[in-house]
């Protein structure tokens, strides 16, 4: 079995932060890249943030400079700070395993989602 739960999502104001978690269990062990994808109603699924089994991490234009993933192996935990929130980003955020393939990342095994809600 191979779990991935995320914990932290909720309702914040616009210029608010978050940080979500997702802890793995199973089969899953965290020397594999990791991502966070969002998807919104009525919009494609995005990739946010990604990061390498190195701990090198990548992040969508649309979060640069205000999105941080980190990760810690010793609690088999991801981590997706989120800082500076504007209503766009009201989505439900996935927590992912994957791989890159050239230079890209894609995700394998999902969590559940929790749902990240912006709005004054």
């Amino acid at each position: 079995q191979v779990h991935l739960v995320e914990s932290g999502g909720g309702l914040v104001q616009p210029g608010g932060s978050l940080r979500l978690s997702c802890a793995a269990s199973g089969s899953i062990l965290l020397i594999n890249a990791m991502g966070w994808y969002r998807q919104a109603p009525g919009k494609e699924r995005e990739l946010v943030a990604a990061i390498t089994s190195g701990g090198s991490p990548n992040y969508a234009n649309s979060v640069k400079g205000r999105f941080f993933i980190s990760r810690d192996s010793t609690k088999n935990t991801v981590y997706l700070q989120m800082n500076s929130l504007k209503p766009e980003d009201t989505a439900v955020y996935y927590c992912t395993r994957g791989s890159y393939y050239s230079g890209k990342y894609y995700g394998d095994y999902w969590g559940q989602g929790t749902q990240v809600t912006v709005s004054s």
